[in-house]
């Protein structure tokens, strides 16, 4: 299977629990977080109830959702050719 690339952002906060965590640990943030977030993928489980849960978790996502469908209602978008 091919490897896929992702960035993520962390708030102010988490990302400061994450530099400590990796400063104990002696490894680099990035590795850490990446066995973090595998570990958390291999043990979830993909039925839509754990998904919905997952997403409700996270800060600010129905409001970004929300602008996200208010901007392709008004036509505000990037073709997928575009990307």
């Amino acid at each position: 299977m091919e490897a896929k690339r992702l960035n993520v952002t962390l708030d102010g906060e988490t990302g400061a629990k994450l530099a400590a965590m990796a400063e104990r640990m002696h490894v680099n943030e990035g590795t850490l977080a990446r066995a973090m977030l595998s570990r958390l993928i291999d043990e979830s489980e993909p039925d839509a109830a754990n998904i919905v849960r997952l997403l409700d978790g996270i800060d600010g996502a129905w409001e970004r959702i929300e602008v996200g469908i208010q901007a392709a209602d008004e036509g505000d978008t990037i073709p997928l050719a575009g990307l």
